[in-house]
């Protein structure tokens, strides 16, 4: 029995089932003793000598018990709020968006504005939508709705008329407007134009904000996550600060998942936000939630073309471009604004899902290592669409992590159709590059950005491991399949990794005696059997601190 914690009975038993620890010292046992919250023993039949008349023993019945899930990158509160809105975000068929929104229309007919969103860009040519569609369904009151991944939003004339959006507008500096040939807004506004029409809707009351904060949280425990980095704290486009809400379940005992809080960087602003950012993060540290990273996005996405890329993108003919895609923050002078966040302690979390803004970023980190020193800050990169091989080693060499949304790494129509034409061969097999940051020496963490994309760590990790979504058709190639992951490293990016990234690796992220005993038991043991079935696998219960968050109906 590995170091017993203290003496007397455990107050929970998990037991007669594999448990992978992610702990490189003792990597597999089949019991768990947790007492106080706390794990108290780990190892096999001797854990049994714990059990007293009031422990609770959970048999595992050759069920796997696993740390549980951390998700470095997610928007909880954004997520939970799409689900009880017009909900766009299972499925890819046009017509099914248009019945959903008309149905959603004329459920609420006292709604002023028809909001929700969660579409594919995939499910339109070019990925964008039209205001005329909407209008055929829903107009006589403003629609908006954004896509998937939050970069850009489909609304209708109603809504366009609303922003004074015409021929006449220019485009923001960090956007753009879709237009027809006369110049006319079309109804898709992607980037910085989305906050042409987003900061007309109407914001969520406070309730409404906890409900969906509340429900995301019930969703995550459900797919196994105890812990997560909310990558935008702070007021976005049409996004609404979920610092609110975290404090209203803080003081009202709701929030049960340890949750860090990546404080907005505005990037139409300057250093001058820095002490702003000092005092946010005081305020905001309490109990389960701490605000100890400010986000930085740095470019936009590839299916738009405001990624931003070392060398233009391509044209439909395969021919170069006059567009790079959009650095937000000018290079030098985010190298200063990291520099000086750093200084003060600060974690970055950067958005970077092209080339240039990944190096930029890297820049950033590098210039804060030379001028501070090496710091405990733990800057990471999230998304890492495309990334130069010559950027490879300077992940490890400048000790910032590679936050991976694995989901992403597979042929899928917005891959296929709106990515690979548009970067071409040479930076198209410089997507996603998980096995050769690996090699590199990286360290890897894993998010999963829902509402962009599923929560389900499970889903992701198939990805990381087969390169193909789950669902698939069959004959699928792989996607760059020298890239893939084991699942043990998988699953390490998504407890161990994720837990160094959130600064909580000294109490999370393995099952090691006198950590939290945030565990969650799967239906069964991925790793016992074929690679292609990893996504099948269900989580039946999730504990933090030795405490149950979530039972499916069959655990």
């Amino acid at each position: 029995m590995s170091h017993p914690q203290a003496t007397g009975p455990a107050d929970l038993v998990l037991t007669g089932g594999p448990v992978h620890t992610v702990d490189p010292a003792r990597s597999r046992a089949t019991a768990v003793a947790v007492r106080g919250g706390r794990i108290a023993a780990v190892g096999h039949d001797e854990v049994h000598e714990l059990i007293g008349p009031g422990t609770e023993v959970v048999d595992l019945a050759g069920k796997l018990l696993l740390p549980g899930f951390q998700d470095a990158h997610v928007h909880p509160q954004g997520a939970g709020l799409e689900l009880g809105l017009c909900h766009l975000a299972d499925t890819v068929d046009p017509d099914e968006y248009l019945r959903r929104i008309k149905a959603y229309a004329d459920e609420h007919p006292d709604a002023e504005w028809i909001t929700g969103g969660g579409w594919s860009l995939e499910a339109f040519p070019g990925g964008s939508p039209t205001a005329a569609a909407l209008d055929a369904i829903v107009p006589d009151r403003p629609v908006f709705l954004p896509n998937r991944d939050h970069h850009g939003a489909w609304v209708n004339s109603r809504a366009l008329e609303r922003a004074g959006l015409d021929a006449r507008t220019p485009d923001p500096a960090d956007g753009r407007i879709e237009r027809d040939a006369g110049g006319n807004p079309t109804g898709m506004l992607q980037e910085g134009a989305v906050h042409l029409v987003g900061r007309l809707v109407p914001v969520p009351t406070p309730e409404e904000q906890l409900a969906g904060l509340l429900r995301a949280q019930a969703v995550l425990h459900s797919h196994g996550v105890t812990a997560w980095q909310d990558a935008i704290v702070g007021a976005f486009a049409n996004m609404t600060d979920p610092a609110p809400a975290y404090r209203a379940a803080l003081d009202r005992g709701l929030l049960t998942a340890r949750v860090v809080g990546a404080l907005w960087w505005d990037r139409g602003r300057g250093a001058e936000q820095i002490p702003e950012l000092e005092a946010r993060r005081e305020e905001l540290s309490l109990g389960r939630f701490r605000a100890t990273t400010v986000k930085i996005m740095q470019d936009g996405i590839a299916e738009n073309h405001t990624a931003a890329l070392l060398t233009p993108y391509l044209t439909g003919c395969g021919c170069a471009s006059d567009n790079s895609g959009i650095s937000f923050v000018e290079p030098g002078e985010l190298r200063k604004y990291v520099t000086a966040l750093d200084a003060l302690g600060f974690q970055v979390h950067f958005h970077a899902l092209g080339d240039r803004a990944v190096r930029e970023a890297l820049d950033a980190v590098e210039a804060a290592r030379t001028a501070n020193g090496w710091r405990d800050t733990r800057h990471h990169l999230a998304h890492l669409q495309v990334v130069h091989p010559h950027d490879l080693p300077r992940f490890s060499a400048l000790g910032a992590s590679a936050n991976l949304q694995m989901l992403w790494a597979a042929h899928e129509p917005q891959m296929d159709e709106l990515t690979l034409p548009f970067l071409g061969a040479e930076r198209g097999a410089w997507q996603y590059p998980f096995g050769g940051l690996l090699r590199a020496g990286a360290t890897l963490a894993a998010g999963s950005d829902w509402p962009v994309s599923s929560p389900d760590p499970l889903q992701a990790a198939h990805v990381a491991v087969n390169r193909i979504t789950p669902d698939a058709p069959d004959g699928t190639p792989a996607f760059l399949p020298e890239q893939r992951l084991d699942l043990g490293t998988a699953v390490a990016a998504y407890t161990a990794g994720s837990a160094h990234v959130n600064h909580l690796d000294d109490i999370t992220g393995s099952i090691t005696v006198g950590k939290a005993a945030d565990l969650v038991v799967l239906d069964r043991d991925p790793f016992a059997g074929p690679p292609e079935e990893i996504a099948a696998t269900r989580v039946l219960q999730t504990f933090v601190d030795g405490r149950r968050v979530h039972a499916a109906a069959d655990a």
